[in-house]
């Protein structure tokens, strides 16, 4: 399995295909595995790049703190050092907000971007947005990932004919270091690149089920900020979209792609920040 030293981290990234270079970015307490339904239809067209963010998956989960610059600042160099830049960025969750950092920090590695039930922020304003927040931490504290893990599962795939898929995404989680997953939750809170978004340049495709943790408006609201994005929302669909509706999110993504494939490096495809 090939791995890259990264700011005193062995990260840990799995290459298949040809092409074009699509980059896939994991969420919360994933993994590259969180792609398992897409790399297959990817690498028929593309060069697929799959990475584990530092603490999650194969890759070495050294003591926090964690931040969401880190993420996108290891991501960059996995590029750099494969020589594999610009790609096509696509980040569910968590690793959307790590794609938002990269097309805000180095912009000239990212060809398009795409955000899976995701935003360019997470800072809760509102009581009942912090309460949701500590509500998570106590649980984890209280539960520790074991307990917590079936909950989360349940949550993102309710349905009875979604047990066998539950069970997978339960078994998951509940595999992470408490530390790290603890570490990488707190990079979140916080975080913002909000003010940024105006700048990125390249096409941008938000990605929504229609039952996500947050309303579709919020991701129409940022999107109208973003000069070239649009919004596409997946129906009987929640969190784990890649999972839970394979075939659509295929359909949308593979479409995105060809849209925007075959654009010299360089050329307006490329994100411009400041």
């Amino acid at each position: 399995m090939p791995y890259l030293h990264v700011d005193g981290c062995e990260i840990h990234y799995e290459v298949k295909g040809r092409g074009e270079v699509v980059l896939l970015l994991h969420g919360l307490g994933s993994s590259v595995l969180d792609w398992e339904l897409q790399v297959p239809a990817l690498a028929e067209r593309y060069k697929v790049v799959a990475v584990d963010l530092r603490g999650h998956g194969r890759s070495e989960k050294p003591p926090g703190p964690y931040r969401i610059t880190t993420f996108a600042a290891d991501v960059a160099q996995v590029l750099g050092e494969l020589a594999l830049g610009p790609a096509h960025v696509v980040g569910i969750s968590m690793g959307g907000m790590v794609g938002f950092q990269l097309a805000v920090d180095a912009p000239s590695l990212v060809r398009s971007l795409v955000v899976v039930n995701s935003a360019p922020a997470f800072v809760p304003r509102t009581l009942g947005e912090r309460l949701v927040v500590l509500q998570r931490l106590v649980a984890l504290r209280v539960l520790g990932l074991r307990g917590l893990a079936p909950k989360i599962a349940k949550k993102n795939l309710p349905r009875p004919d979604q047990e066998a898929l539950r069970q997978t995404l339960a078994a998951r989680l509940a595999q992470n270091d408490e530390a790290a997953y603890c570490a990488a939750t707190r990079a979140i809170l916080g975080w913002s690149v909000a003010e940024r978004i105006g700048t990125i340049a390249c096409p941008v495709l938000v990605v929504t089920g229609d039952q996500d943790y947050t309303p579709v408006a919020s991701k129409r609201a940022y999107a109208a900020r973003i000069p070239r994005a649009r919004v596409a929302v997946v129906a009987d669909s929640r969190h784990c979209t890649p999972l839970d509706q394979p075939e659509a999110f295929n359909r949308l993504l593979l479409d995105f792609l060809h849209e925007h494939s075959m654009a010299p490096a360089g050329a307006e495809e490329v994100c411009h920040g400041a």
